[in-house]
């Protein structure tokens, strides 16, 4: 069971991957959880950081597209000024977002990456849709509500992933 929530790399935030790092793991789309991954989640507008990353995506050609359990007016309205593509409603931990996504983008499992802040939901959702992970620290220290419940369960499962897997470390890049 807890194979399904070990992320395949632990990066501290989703702006330290850089296109070479994903072109040379055959990575030609990203596939993004929104709140406190991609954007803080009290904080819509994102930072001139983020602009700077998906600029630099967009020029390698690597496609960054959303993957969001919020519903489809709180994802349009968050990425209104970014113009990204998304899918709302993913219903992680469930498979179904990130299956939806690599059959919108014609892309196979091994050219995509799930980037999300939770083990519960965007790892498991990852890993069971067969494709790799990456785990990033939050972009805040604060949750709504409804997450807070699962970063209480997640302390528990990162213990018992860094038991079994002691190559699992907080990374500066895919190559770290």
């Amino acid at each position: 069971m807890l194979k399904n929530f070990k992320p395949t790399w632990m990066v501290n935030a989703i702006y330290d991957l850089t296109p070479e790092q994903l072109k040379a793991q055959g990575i030609k789309a990203v596939l993004t959880d929104l709140d406190n991954t991609l954007i803080a989640w009290n904080n819509p507008n994102g930072t001139p950081q983020l602009k700077e990353w998906l600029a630099q995506m967009q020029a390698a050609g690597i496609t960054v597209m959303v993957v969001s359990n919020n519903n489809q007016q709180r994802v349009q309205h968050a990425l209104a000024e970014l113009q990204l593509p998304f899918i709302a409603r993913a219903n992680k931990p469930l498979a179904t977002g990130i299956v939806k996504a690599k059959k919108q983008l014609g892309l196979s499992r091994h050219e995509v990456v799930m980037v999300g802040d939770q083990l519960i939901t965007d790892m498991h959702a990852g890993n069971i849709a067969g494709v790799r992970t990456i785990l990033v620290k939050p972009i805040i220290d604060s949750d709504a509500w409804n997450t807070s419940i699962n970063r209480f369960f997640e302390k528990y499962i990162m213990q018992q992933l860094l038991k079994k897997h002691a190559d699992l470390t907080w990374r500066e890049d895919l190559n770290d």
